[in-house]
């Protein structure tokens, strides 16, 4: 059984009781319950009322909003759950992602580029203070996906690099800072993503290194962020299938599942061999990466007799819980694998000292959201971007740009759709335009066909765009170009790329044999590969006032560029990429 005085727990003899007294007072429904964790979709108290006393669920997730509807959501929550809850955030970027208005400080790619450890510090403290301070105690955080193929896009800015001493050291930095909070970390996504270039929100992936290089790399990530304290694991819908061979010889083809539900890769390798004795949870269960691999009536207990302690997110509560419920009455799922499950969970949340806390203490007061978007956070959101922008190149000698040498700013926006959260893909635009203008330039923002008919014109088509801008008057009205591209994309393509808004869209950069133009990225490393045309190429890693601002002051000059990159920026070393 689990062994609660040891790492990552560390429980002493009173918070041990308390796990083994509540668990054995537990009856089966109550026990079942505590194994998922419910994507929260309702901010209303009846609907809270259903998923925490009803279904009794050991933790939960919240869609995003501000903080204070957040927190007074988790407080009630809190309230009426028999045993307290853990409340997960995903504070990647910082406060940002977890509640609209929290601070966005940098990716974990721009954590990663800066010259300075600190700042993957940086951005796991002010996650972590933004995050406790709505009443989350559980940080699905860090990342610790090794960014080896430049094609994968779903951790193309959520790695903090290509190798694997990058991501230990940030890795560990990030679980420092986020751990000042008193939150636990749940580190993703073993067995590793970033060899395969495809999502495993879209389709099942495969880390397909064989087993001593992924010793030498991955398990060497995990070995070290074990040993440094790190209190769960998140399990990727990810296929390992040379290490399923090593630990199955002979295992077919067809037998080779997703992590969630491998047991020789939760048990043999990360139970055995990586010897953790922490929390294991599921990445969300509606992932095709999941879905694809069997049924749901069969993959809820398979992940559980695999090995994962929790599943994150119900499709539906009552059919999940039932088929929960089949997989222990056929014997699927073990008396034992149940009880380990509900001790690890309950070690966790007393690990976090929410048993000794009164209801009405397990959730800040009000005053503790002063926090979220403070100054003294936004000053950190300013010296990290200030660190981290990276000049990838400059081989046509474009900088420093400044308005007494280029006045005349062509002012270019590409933009990916909105993804899930809703958040508005164009609002960098109109920052880089007022940041432009600060530093004294006179900017003209392109209108690509579609915003120009939306403003009322009319006869207007992607071609009659394209003669308009690309005209033989283009030097006389513009001294340099800009374009700023702010391309994401998550859960809804295997892969992410420019799209131009049409077929040979004027924005593209044709325009660089006219005049001086910098490309600027405020997401994807990996654009060279659609625009290796542009002599100067710069990476910003956020769509932020803080980051915009910063890359402003380093093409005129008012500030040096300290950022550093991988190889990754070649795509691969295509050819004209250096160019």
């Amino acid at each position: 059984m689990v062994d609660l005085s040891q790492a990552p727990f560390h429980l002493d003899r009173g918070a041990i009781d308390w796990v083994e007294r509540t668990a054995a007072g537990m009856t089966l429904d109550e026990k079942m319950g505590q194994l998922f964790i419910n994507l929260n979709t309702s901010f209303g108290e009846p609907y809270l009322d259903t998923v925490v006393r009803r279904y009794g669920v050991g933790g939960i997730r919240f869609m995003g909003s501000d903080s204070a509807t957040v927190q007074q959501h988790i407080r009630y929550a809190q309230s009426v759950a028999k045993i307290p809850l853990l409340v997960a955030s995903n504070p990647e970027m910082g406060g940002a992602g977890s509640i609209d208005d929290g601070t966005l400080v940098t990716t974990h790619l721009g954590a990663g580029s800066s010259p300075d450890p600190d700042d993957a510090y940086r951005l796991g403290l002010v996650g972590g203070r933004e995050t406790a301070a709505i009443g989350c105690n559980w940080a699905f955080a860090p990342i610790v996906d090794i960014h080896r193929n430049w094609r994968n896009t779903v951790i193309g800015t959520r790695s903090f690099g290509d190798n694997a001493d990058i991501v230990i050291e940030r890795a560990k930095r990030y679980f420092d800072g986020l751990s000042e909070s008193g939150s636990a970390a749940a580190m993703k996504h073993f067995p590793g993503d970033g060899v395969d270039e495809r999502d495993q929100h879209v389709v099942t992936t495969y880390n397909t290194l064989g087993y001593d290089e992924w010793n030498e790399s991955y398990g060497r990530v995990y070995r070290e962020l074990i040993a440094h304290g790190v209190q769960s694991i998140m399990i990727g819908h990810i296929g390992a299938p040379e290490l399923s061979r090593h630990f199955r010889p002979g295992i077919a083809d067809e037998d080779i599942l997703p992590a969630t539900l491998a047991p020789e890769l939760l048990q043999d390798l990360l139970r055995g061999e990586l010897g953790f004795n922490g929390l294991i949870l599921t990445d969300a269960s509606m992932m095709v990466g999941m879905t694809q691999a069997m049924k749901r009536s069969d993959a809820v207990p398979a992940a559980i007799a695999a090995g994962c302690d929790m599943f994150l997110f119900f499709r539906n509560p009552l059919e999940d819980l039932e088929y929960l419920r089949a997989g222990i009455e056929n014997g699927v799922v073990t008396e034992q694998r149940l009880d380990e499950a509900v001790t690890r969970i309950l070690g966790l949340k007393a690990s976090l000292g929410l048993h000794e806390k009164p209801k009405d203490q397990l959730v800040p007061p009000v005053q503790a959201l002063s926090v979220i978007g403070s100054d003294e956070h936004v000053e950190i959101a300013t010296t990290v971007a200030d660190h981290t922008v990276t000049l990838v190149k400059d081989t046509q000698h474009n900088l420093p740009l400044t308005p007494a040498s280029h006045p005349r700013i062509r002012l270019y926006g590409v933009t990916g759709q909105s993804d899930f959260t809703g958040t508005d893909p164009r609002g960098y635009l109109d920052i880089a335009r007022e940041e432009l203008e600060r530093a004294g330039f006179e900017v003209h923002v392109f209108k690509d066909a579609a915003q120009r008919r939306a403003e009322g014109e009319e006869g207007v088509y992607f071609h009659t765009v394209m003669a308009d801008e690309a005209s033989g008057d283009y030097t006389e009205k513009y001294d340099a170009a800009i374009v700023f591209a702010n391309v994401a994309g998550f859960a809804q393509e295997a892969t992410v790329r420019i799209r131009w808004s049409s077929p040979m869209a004027a924005e593209i950069p044709w325009y660089v044999t006219e005049v001086p133009t910098i490309f600027v990225s405020l997401n994807q490393p990996n654009h060279l590969v659609d625009v290796p045309m542009v002599k100067t190429l710069i990476h910003s890693y956020a769509p932020t006032r803080e980051a915009i601002r910063a890359t402003v002051e380093k093409i005129t000059g008012a500030s040096e560029f300290t950022g550093t990159f991988n190889d990754n920026v070649w795509c691969g070393d295509i050819w004209g990429t250096r160019l």
